[in-house]
């Protein structure tokens, strides 16, 4: 659904409250990605969600709200470390894990009693909020929201990936809202503090755009890595993000020799690098060159594959990013994508 004018804009998102206050789906713009949203509190339009994205019912989502809403309404507690996390990051791309509010269908967390929570900051998302909050007795209106792909592929950045994600779905089963570009590209920063009074502290469970250096100089200390104890969170399954063709992360090194054995072979190869080394010319082989900033590379990445995927490529190599902190979030979504062909 297109908003070229404030009108138009106003008449897409009214429409777009009233289908999801009517337990309908609407897929919505963030900073990260495009969600597939439907009323957090609606057991059968989260059972929807789950449905049209062929997701198991184990796998939670997350509950976007507004930035006016009532925390205490989605979570039983939130601790200190969490408001510290609010005001430093919210509205952006950082998720919570808080525990659940008993009234808050399970559903949302995959049958677990905590819930996350991300406050948008793309304006569209967040009017798409407001509205929708309006129209609920309570004033609250959550918007439970993973990506608007198929479970385990590319998630979209762009309204047309999710028109082409779900082109058997028209616009009486979904609507989706224009909103241009996510600005991030990959997914939230997910950060549990449900378990604070279990003697837990933070723990990040998915890196993302806001690093664990910057949580480290809000909280005093970096969160932990998962434990065996963790709540499920979204993307954390070893095989995610995933192109439909076969991708394989590689060392440049080990990139070129696979060219060089492979040199007579027909297939077609994509080859995502960050340079191109030397001057050999390998037949059938295009070369897509990689930012070196890693939060270009991010905001990229997933439009990169989609396109590689369309173009209709044997397989996908792709050269192994800087192992440090800044390229984890970077790391963590190309390493899931290539882990789905080993």
């Amino acid at each position: 659904m297109t908003m070229s004018n404030p009108a138009d804009m106003a008449r897409a998102l009214r429409l777009a409250a009233e289908r999801l206050a009517a337990g309908g789906l609407v897929a919505f713009p963030t900073e990260t990605v495009y969600g597939l949203g439907g009323d957090a509190e609606n057991p059968d339009a989260i059972a929807r969600i789950y449905a049209a994205k062929g997701r198991p019912s184990s796998h939670p989502v997350i509950v976007h709200v507004s930035p006016e809403a009532d925390l205490d309404y989605w979570a039983r507690a939130i601790p200190a470390e969490a408001r510290a996390l609010i005001q430093a990051f919210w509205p952006g791309p950082l998720t919570l894990i808080l525990p659940r509010a008993d009234h808050v269908p399970a559903a949302v967390s995959g049958g677990q009693d905590s819930v996350g929570l991300r406050c948008p900051s793309h304006p569209v998302a967040q009017a798409l909020l407001r509205e929708f909050a309006a129209l609920k007795p309570s004033g609250q209106g959550g918007v439970a929201g993973p990506s608007a792909n198929k479970f385990g592929q590319v998630s979209p950045t762009l309204a047309a990936h999710v028109r082409s994600e779900f082109a058997e779905l028209g616009d009486a089963e979904m609507l989706v809202l224009e909103g241009g570009p996510s600005e991030v590209g990959i997914e939230s920063t997910i950060v549990d503090v449900s378990r604070l009074d279990q003697g837990m502290g933070p723990v990040l469970l998915r890196p993302g755009h806001i690093s664990s250096a910057q949580i480290a100089a809000v909280l005093g200390a970096e969160p932990a890595r998962p434990d065996a104890g963790a709540p499920r969170v979204s993307g954390s399954l070893k095989a995610h993000y995933a192109p439909r063709t076969p991708l394989h992360l590689l060392s440049l090194e080990a990139l070129v020799g696979y060219l060089e054995r492979h040199a007579g072979d027909a297939e077609r190869v994509a080859v995502v690098a960050f340079q191109r080394p030397g001057q050999a010319a390998y037949p059938r082989v295009d070369w897509y060159l990689a930012p070196a900033d890693p939060q270009a590379y991010a905001r990229d990445l997933y439009a990169l594959l989609r396109r590689l995927d369309a173009a209709a490529y044997n397989r996908i190599l792709v050269e192994r990013p800087p192992r440090n902190a800044l390229w984890q979030a970077v790391n963590d979504r190309i390493g899931r994508a290539a882990a789905a062909f080993e």
